[in-house]
């Protein structure tokens, strides 16, 4: 591609006040609306009153500037350009969103847990975010943290983990299904320096209790890596009435387990790395899975269900000369779902699907959380929050957009670019406002589909 004209026969002037960069935020925000977000958030909060003021409508304003692609404070000066103030109430200066969110307390940074939990149980009811598992199928809970780094020593509660790079520790639980991709369902902030399972257990108890409000139904697993491996967490998540799937840290009791595994019970996998066979075309692999059944945390009275176990060869040829003798690499994990429900095989490979919180992760860093904009602890914990409230939406408006279709599982840099960063002119007539969209434009109709049934009347009500 290149221009056609000469340099000299452009130029750019910011003159039009009627064009607006993001006018998918018209049907977004309506969902937003359509669902109370600022009214919970006005009922939920408690923020002192003379920065506070309006705390429902700062709330929104805040994940709208999310929405269309703000990762700190300073960027939600772009919902203040063009036609955006006569399509929008409540266009907040970054100045005065960022007083708000300082104005946070730890007490109200759980009041915000509270808006967000209530936002996607009313984001459920619109959409199938959350559908209901076909067959033998599992929802996934999946629970894993991630570091988000800061290059400020000002920065309250940050400080170097295991990541070996100083920052906070964000936390989530998300939700998902073989065809759905995954929607958060809470989300905590803490201190750089903290374990992973540090409050695992009342994140977990959260999570699943905003699962069951939005009425998905279907048998839930919880999967999490070896961090997550204690009693709290695990007893905690069946208490709730899910089945877990967890890796093991490696003790005496484990390898014991493991050592005491028949050779004849190992049974071959497809395993990522496996090659091809130039010959047969038939996939080559070094990995076996196996398992047995076993009781974890004895101490604590025990919780029985079953160690599985999944080892590789590991190849030490050195210089040309073949191993004296096989030596394999294990991983085990253990699960509480029966073997009638999931075979070894399957079990390890659903165990292995874990990794989809990690795309969750990548995504969330490559919006809202490439930055937490404030030195306080709590804006931080409160911008986490409104993080996921963004990202809720977004993916609603997906399903709904593109119910089946490739939208529907995107990212969010791949949905804002299709249905939010949309550019429009607004035209007056009537009182009555009409955007003009681009011609041909690639998506437009997932973003129709998506305008209309936002905008459609409600449902008429039952006599």
């Amino acid at each position: 591609m290149q221009l056609k004209h000469a340099p000299a026969a452009i130029s750019a002037v910011f003159d039009d006040p009627n064009l607006v960069s993001a006018a998918g935020l018209v049907p977004v925000m309506r969902l937003a609306e359509q669902i109370g977000l600022r009214q919970l958030a006005d009922r939920q909060l408690t923020v002192p009153t003379d920065k506070g003021a309006n705390a429902g409508a700062k709330t929104a304003a805040l994940v709208a500037g999310m929405l269309a692609g703000a990762d700190s404070i300073d960027d939600m000066n772009l919902l203040r350009h063009g036609g955006m103030r006569p399509l929008f109430q409540g266009v907040y200066a970054p100045s005065t969103l960022g007083s708000f969110l300082r104005q946070f307390t730890f007490g109200h940074v759980r009041q915000l847990d509270a808006v967000a939990a209530r936002v996607l149980a009313g984001l459920a009811q619109r959409a199938p975010i959350i559908p209901a598992p076909t067959g033998a199928g599992l929802v996934f809970v999946d629970i894993d943290d991630t570091v988000i780094e800061v290059h400020s020593a000002g920065k309250q509660g940050a400080g170097i983990g295991y990541s070996r790079v100083r920052g906070l520790n964000a936390a989530i639980v998300t939700a998902s299904t073989t065809s759905a991709a995954p929607v958060i369902l809470s989300q905590r902030l803490r201190r750089g320096q903290v374990n992973s399972p540090r409050g695992a257990d009342r994140l977990i108890s959260d999570a699943l209790t905003t699962l069951r409000r939005t009425g998905t139904a279907g048998p839930v697993l919880m999967r999490a890596d070896s961090a997550y491996y204690g009693h709290p967490t695990i007893s905690r998540a069946l208490r709730a009435g899910a089945d877990v799937s967890v890796t093991v840290k490696r003790n005496p009791t484990v390898t014991a387990a493991i050592t005491g595994i028949d050779e004849s019970d190992w049974t071959p996998i497809q395993y990522p790395n496996a090659i091809s066979d130039p010959d047969t075309g038939d996939l080559i692999s070094d990995a076996e899975v196996a398992e047995t059944p076993f009781t974890a945390f004895a101490k604590h009275g025990g919780i029985t269900g079953r160690l599985i176990v999944r080892r590789v060869k590991a190849h030490r040829d050195r210089g040309g000369q073949p191993a004296l003798f096989d030596t394999f690499r294990y991983h085990a994990f253990f699960t509480t779902v029966a073997g009638d429900r999931l075979d070894t095989v399957t079990a390890d490979r659903t165990h292995r699907g874990h990794a989809i919180i990690e795309h969750v992760h990548a995504d969330l860093k490559n919006g809202p959380l490439a930055h937490l904009p404030s030195g306080s602890y709590a804006a931080n914990s409160a911008w986490l929050v409104l993080a996921t409230i963004a990202f809720n939406l977004t993916r609603t408006a997906a399903v709904i957009a593109d119910t089946g279709g490739r939208l529907a599982t995107a990212t969010t840099a791949t949905i804002r670019r299709a249905l939010i960063a949309v550019p429009a002119r607004i035209a007056r007539s009537a009182r009555r406002v009409r955007l003009h969209l681009p011609t041909a434009w690639p998506w437009h109709t997932p973003f129709s589909r998506l305008f209309t049934t936002t905008h459609a009347p409600p449902p008429a009500i039952a006599p």
